[in-house]
């Protein structure tokens, strides 16, 4: 890569019109961008250094890491600027960083979430590069947590590297929040900012954890689908027998789970399960052949479900397969399967309560179930569904300092994915405003092999969340 001189626009256009700009004429977003390449070669570098830590909070794993993380992420955050910062965790819970400047009497506070865990990496042999070996490739940096989450991280520290003086001369209080268990489901999130209310308590939150809609072009998720998910097991036998002298009377448990599974869909792949929500119609359509690209949808095939893209990624159930237990091919021998088990996942749009959905595909598993066959269900995770409020003076703030970051206006966006603790965030800070903002894009391919990061697309979150918080004290306090 030759240098970081090309990632951000030579000149960012603000799309606030022809008056005042939300984050005052004091601020000059040509400046700080010249003031921000300048940051870029640390900035990269810093991530890097977090990108090498193999910071996998899930069952299983050494948690060391995790705690070496936590101290990096502390590190930073101290030189930053940030006056309390300190390393907490509520039971058992992977360490999360908190670290505070407070405000000044009747000045908001802005919260800033990020995490610092990261998945596992599934088949090392399958990445192109050592996943905890940050690779440049082109624009492209590569490697485990590069974008999702540790891009987060770094994002925020960037853009308090570049204003945080000029908040706490304004009295701005800005509390950054990183968690250290969310790519496991954050176990321990609730009881955790139940625990430490005082210290992140906020007018406004930022969480950067999302997605732009593409290179070139940034988002602003104002819809989040929820989950629930389940352990379904079918039972046919005590034991194993011999398929030769015992099949025919007994179908094979792995057979009986195919076909209840069969069922959940109906021949143009619409979730059959009765009793599910479906929310209105995006405004906003994804073209077919993006969607093609940048899931890896093989030439030829047909794509499931009817209707707009958009609508059967962001605001209908999708049901999925996550897991089976079974025999695995090599290991198969000449016997009926006597038991065997799937995780379902069901994703939930905007409107639907995650207890409902679980109930719903519970009675349809039942229902469905064949009189040669046992089923045991046990139930899982429940998440909620985000919709945001999407007019106010946060969100028009967020969408201008976007649109001046990248040049081009935001888009608000749906997102198939879940958040479940932005619910948790709502319910423990009722008065709070949350904005979702991200740095991956469609080819970042978080949580999958070669996750990425796109530099240029960082420079520009970076600039963006600089100005949003540039124009926080305007905001005024939560009633």
């Amino acid at each position: 890569m030759n240098g970081v001189d090309d990632h951000i626009p030579s000149r960012p256009r603000s799309d606030a019109g022809s008056g005042t700009a939300p984050w005052g004429p004091d601020t000059d977003p040509s400046a700080l961008e010249a003031q921000l390449q300048q940051l870029l070669p640390q900035a990269i570098a810093d991530l890097e250094d977090l990108v090498r830590i193999p910071s996998i909070a899930f069952p299983g794993y050494d948690r060391q890491p995790v705690h070496r993380s936590a101290e990096a992420v502390a590190d930073l955050l101290r030189d930053a600027g940030l006056q309390e910062v300190s390393i907490e965790s509520v039971g058992d819970g992977a360490p999360a960083v908190i670290a505070r400047t407070p405000a000044r009497e009747g000045m908001p506070t802005v919260m800033l979430y990020a995490h610092h865990d990261v998945q596992p990496t599934g088949d090392v042999e399958a990445w192109s590069s050592a996943p905890f070996e940050p690779t440049r490739r082109g624009d492209r940096l590569f490697g485990r947590g590069a974008a999702d989450d540790k891009a987060g991280v770094m994002a925020h520290v960037t853009a308090l590297r570049l204003v945080g003086e000029q908040l706490a001369a304004d009295g701005i209080g800005v509390t950054v929040f990183v968690e250290g268990e969310e790519e496991c489901g954050s176990p321990t999130f609730r009881p955790f900012i139940e625990a430490y209310r005082e210290q992140l308590a906020a007018d406004l939150i930022i969480v950067a954890d999302s997605a732009n809609w593409d290179v070139g072009t940034p988002a602003l998720t104002t819809s989040l689908r929820g989950v629930v998910d389940l352990t379904v097991e079918v039972r046919v036998l005590e034991h194993a027998v011999h398929s030769g002298l015992f099949g025919g009377p007994v179908l094979d448990a792995l057979t009986q789970l195919s076909r209840l599974i069969a069922t959940l869909h109906d021949g143009n792949g619409e979730v059959a399960v009765e009793g599910l929500v479906r929310a209105a119609d995006p405004a906003v359509e994804m073209r077919e052949a993006d969607y093609r690209r940048d899931a890896g949808v093989p030439a030829g095939l047909a794509l499931s479900g009817t209707g707009g893209i958009a609508a059967r990624l962001w605001t209908r159930p999708a049901l999925s397969v996550i897991g089976i237990d079974a025999p695995a091919v090599k290991e198969a021998s000449n016997t009926l399967i006597p038991a065997a088990r799937a995780k379902i996942s069901l994703r939930i749009p905007p409107g639907q309560e995650p207890a409902a959905a679980m109930e719903a595909l519970a009675r349809h598993l039942e229902a469905h179930t064949p009189p040669t066959a046992q089923v045991t269900i046990n139930q899982g995770e429940e998440g909620k569904p985000y919709q945001a409020k999407q007019d106010t003076p946060a969100t028009a703030l967020a969408r201008a300092a976007l649109g001046t970051a990248w040049g081009t206006e935001a888009v608000d966006t749906g997102l198939g994915g879940s958040i479940p603790f932005i619910a948790d965030l709502l319910e423990v800070f009722p008065d709070v405003e949350v904005l979702v903002t991200g740095v991956e894009d469609p080819q970042s391919r978080a949580h999958g092999i070669d996750e990425s990061l796109h530099l240029g697309e960082f420079a520009r979150v970076c600039l963006a969340e600089a100005l949003l918080l540039r124009g926080a004290g305007a905001l005024g306090r939560a009633s």
